[in-house]
């Protein structure tokens, strides 16, 4: 047996693709027009899918949070409205306008076909679908309760979207303010100061020392710019091939936490995405220890994963709720008491969705106040940057108009 992509005509004359697993192309074309496909092209998926389409596959459109959020939401409406999953995956297959997961939705289409589960189905595209996303979907099916899966999910995606978009949006202009003041250096190292240098030589006169360090500075920059260009370059790509490695990303997703100014922002957003997640697996019945590895992904921080981790073995091991997250120093004493109270009424869920309200409460306070926090440094710093290039130009100017002026 082997997966044929089609392509051909449904009866109502649609154009309609996909996959089909079949042990030659005649046993797929009459699978096919079994199923009511007249097929006009039938090729091996491995032909299809071959260095050619790897070549494209850089320039296909990602499927973003926002995708992600509009499908979930669309399912839920589809599902509470009582079409049936293969219809309604085949109308928000054609309808979508990211091609790349349109392709994708065909492709679940033809599983479903097939006989396959949807989270089956979703669970074989995992660069599309998280794991978390994929476990609540499969709890819907089983329990019968799909469309409010996809309500949860919705709510979910969507929250998490306005907190990233919060942390960017105030990271936006400090990181401007840095990028700004790299080029401003290199403008005035190898245009500007040079051209005073020059003026100063032609004097002949003893320089001050912040002068001579300036020029010093200077001469090193337009000398071996495009050595430090060259360097700035290997050095980004160095850091992001370490940060890519299982030691590098959790040593840095440990700085992360630590950086001052931000880092408790980070934290704080870290402890509501888990909160969130995990009341959402627990809210659409994923088990306790199941849910905690799901979170553990979903967090996207390798350093809280290894602490959630922790939490579910000492769950494992037969601790509680309350005293494994009390162990794992995480959560402030306030959030410690609501999760407590919530395992004494069995209402962990609810207390969790409490916990990441509060928690993005602090974040949306947080983030408000950092521009403010901010702003006083950043002004530091160009003062000093404008201080110093000032008493390096002007101090020697100052020396030579006293010295002119007592001849």
């Amino acid at each position: 047996m082997a997966d044929y992509r089609y392509r051909g005509r449904s009866n109502d004359g649609q154009m309609v693709t996909g996959v089909i697993d079949a042990s030659n192309e005649m046993g797929a074309a009459d699978a096919l027009i079994k199923r009511g496909i007249m097929p006009t092209d039938i090729a091996l998926a491995q032909k299809a899918a071959g260095a050619p389409a790897l070549k494209l596959e850089l320039f296909k459109p990602k499927v973003t949070s926002d995708d992600l959020i509009v499908f979930t939401r669309q399912m839920y409406a589809l599902t509470k409205a009582g079409i049936p999953i293969l219809r309604a995956m085949e109308g928000l297959a054609e309808n979508t306008t990211n091609k790349t997961l349109s392709d994708v939705l065909f492709d679940m289409v033809d599983q479903l076909q097939r006989g396959r589960q949807l989270s089956a189905a979703m669970a074989k595209h995992s660069k599309v679908f998280p794991r978390l996303l994929v476990s609540v979907v499969h709890v819907g099916e089983n329990t019968g309760q799909l469309e409010e899966s996809f309500l949860q999910l919705s709510d979910y995606l969507a929250k998490e979207q306005e907190t990233r978009k919060a942390i960017k949006t105030a990271l936006r202009y400090p990181s401007f303010i840095m990028i700004a003041l790299v080029i401003a250096m290199f403008v005035l190292n190898i245009f500007v100061i040079p051209t005073f240098a020059s003026m100063f030589a032609r004097f002949g006169t003893e320089l001050p020392l912040t002068t001579r360090m300036m020029i010093a500075t200077s001469n090193f920059f337009v000398a071996y710019w495009p050595a430090m260009l060259l360097a700035i370059v290997v050095s980004m790509v160095l850091w992001v091939r370490f940060i890519a490695t299982d030691r590098g990303r959790y040593w840095w997703d440990s700085i992360k936490v630590r950086i001052p100014l931000v880092g408790e922002i980070v934290m704080r957003s870290l402890l509501s995405r888990f909160a969130r997640s995990f009341s959402v697996m627990l809210r659409a019945g994923v088990p306790l220890t199941q849910g905690l590895s799901l979170v553990a992904d979903a967090v996207d921080n390798s350093w809280m994963g290894r602490k959630i981790v922790d939490i579910r073995r000492n769950i494992e091991k037969g601790d509680s709720m309350t005293r494994s997250t009390r162990s794992s120093q995480l959560f402030t004493p306030l959030v410690l008491q609501m999760i407590a109270v919530g395992e004494e009424t069995g209402r962990v869920d609810e207390m969790l969705t409490e916990v990441a309200d509060y928690y993005e409460r602090e974040v949306d306070y947080d983030l408000k106040r950092l521009t403010a926090r901010i702003e006083p440094i950043m002004l530091v710093v160009v003062a000093a940057m404008i201080g110093v290039m000032a008493l390096g130009i002007f101090s020697p100017m100052w020396d030579m108009m006293s010295a002119y002026q007592g001849k």
